[in-house]
C-alpha cells in the first residue's frame, strides 16, 4: 500500500468520522472502498464509450469478405458434434 495525504472539508471529516463510528470500519477503509469504487464507475464508463464508438465502424467497408457466407460455409463443413 502507498501512503498518501488528502485535504477534506469540516464537513467532509465530520461525515467520513461518523460513517466510520457507525461502520466500525476506519476512515481509510472507506477512503479507500470510495476510490475503489469511482476507479470501476470511470472504468466501466470508459468501456462502454469505447463499444459504443467502435459499433458499425467496418459498416461502410466494401473490401470485407461476406462475414455471414463465410459463417455458413463454416458451419456446412464442420463435423457433427462440434
Amino acid at each position: 500500500m502507498v501512503r498518501t495525504q488528502i485535504y477534506l472539508t469540516e464537513q467532509e471529516q465530520y461525515a467520513l468520522r461518523d460513517i466510520a463510528d457507525r461502520t466500525g470500519k476506519t476512515q481509510s477503509q472507506l477512503i479507500r472502498e470510495a476510490v475503489d469504487q469511482l476507479i470501476e464507475q470511470v472504468s466501466a464508463n470508459s468501456r462502454a464509450q469505447i463499444m459504443a464508438e467502435a459499433a458499425g465502424m467496418w459498416q461502410s467497408r466494401a473490401d470485407l469478405p461476406d462475414f455471414a457466407a463465410l459463417r455458413r460455409e463454416a458451419d456446412r463443413i464442420a463435423p457433427a458434434g462440434e
